[in-house]
């Protein structure tokens, strides 16, 4: 007969995470792809295997829509759901100054060992503001359908 492991030794009794955490974990905000995005960036974190990708919908430099997929923890699952929730309404720039501790912040803290998790969301989100600026220089942003009809 096997024993079962204790629950003090399960990963969230160990690591504390907090209600915000839990709940965007459970229900997460903004999940999925996004049909017609902007921009699209993904990044990995390769000590722990972590990936995610983020879509982005931006309509005269402002983001209008973001969604995100994610390949790892509780942890990644929130932060990703935290990044999209804070982006959404702001401007390119505005996005562009959220911090890794402004992420964590609005999570009610992170665990330290964890806080690669808010790194990734964070650098996703950066990849994917680069991604537009560069693709902006080169005048090959799409058009959303209200840019559209004002030129018509």
């Amino acid at each position: 007969m096997r024993d079962k492991m204790p629950v003090e030794y399960t990963e969230r009794s160990l690591l504390k995470y907090s209600q915000q955490i839990i709940e965007l974990f459970r229900n997460p905000k903004n999940v999925g792809e996004m049909e017609n995005p902007t921009v699209t960036a993904i990044e990995g974190d390769p000590t722990c295997g972590d990936m995610m990708q983020m879509f982005l919908k931006i309509d005269g430099d402002k983001i209008t829509d973001a969604k995100f997929l994610s390949f790892g923890c509780a942890a990644n699952i929130a932060t990703g759901s935290m990044v999209t929730e804070i982006v959404k309404g702001k401007t390119i720039d505005e996005a562009e100054k959220i911090s890794i501790k402004e992420v964590s912040n609005n999570l009610g803290g992170l665990p330290m060992l964890k806080m690669h998790c808010a790194v990734l969301a964070y650098k996703t989100l950066k990849k994917a503001i680069q991604e537009y600026r560069q693709m902006k220089a080169k005048g090959e942003v799409p058009k959303t359908p209200a840019q559209g009809q004002k030129d018509g």
